[in-house]
């Protein structure tokens, strides 16, 4: 699925560890996901919780996707830095699923930067949820 996401690595997004339910990516701010505040968008933010999200659900296999997911801006990223995004399971049921994603700052601060929490929804094979 991730060698087929143009998005995620035009932005330079690598994944640095998968398992079951749990996936971590990085990705540094270039100076295109910079705004007019001088921080990083926050598109470019939740975009990166989202890849670590899809990756972690999954992970298990089957075609899922995401049927929801919102995110809390907790500070701000700037130009350079290096932002972790790591996604864990909370929970799975039937053909849903519940992640939460924390995307923080690397390095010795380590900041948090944002929270995210993704519902997954593993879909049938022709495509539809249901």
């Amino acid at each position: 699925m991730l060698d087929a996401d143009k998005a995620s690595r035009a932005l330079g997004i690598e994944l640095t560890e998968l398992s079951e339910g749990r996936a971590v990516m990085t990705m540094a701010v270039s100076d295109l996901m910079v705004n007019g505040h001088d921080i990083a968008h926050g598109g470019y933010v939740f975009l990166l919780a989202d890849t670590a999200f899809a990756c972690a659900c999954n992970s298990h296999g089957p075609v899922t996707v995401a049927a929801g997911a919102e995110v809390s801006f907790v500070a701000s990223a700037r130009l350079g830095d290096v932002l972790v995004a790591t996604a864990e399971e909370r929970t799975r049921y039937g053909r849903n699923g519940i992640y939460d994603v924390t995307v923080r700052r690397a390095g010795a601060d380590g900041a948090v930067i944002a929270e995210f929490r993704g519902r997954s929804r593993t879909i049938e094979k022709n495509g539809e949820a249901g």
